[in-house]
């Protein structure tokens, strides 16, 4: 499966409601077999992610949001301006400041 390949959630349905309020954007609906059946394929943690979308045509549809961010290594890591061994007290530190 390539990165920008669109999984579609199986079981999730939304569509707008033209003649509700405003403050109404529409009504998901959940086909319960597929619908656990897609959360327990793809859940992680216990979670999962899911997108509302609009496609070419118009119409809204629910996506699988399979973002993840990249793990950085220690090496990756920003650092905390601390030398190695040494720590800083409250007293110590005036953060910079010229009073």
């Amino acid at each position: 499966m390539s990165k920008d390949e669109k999984i579609f959630a199986d079981g999730f349905s939304f569509k707008r409601q033209e003649n509700a309020p405003e403050f109404v954007i529409g009504r998901l609906s959940m086909k319960v077999d597929e619908a656990i059946a897609f959360i327990r394929k793809y859940e992680k943690n216990g979670w999962i992610n899911l997108n509302l979308k609009t496609g070419r045509s118009g119409n809204p549809y629910v996506e699988l949001d399979t973002f993840e961010p990249k793990v950085r290594s220690e090496q990756e890591a920003p650092s905390t301006g601390l030398k190695s061994g040494k720590k800083t007290t409250k007293k110590d530190d005036d953060g910079g400041l010229p009073f």
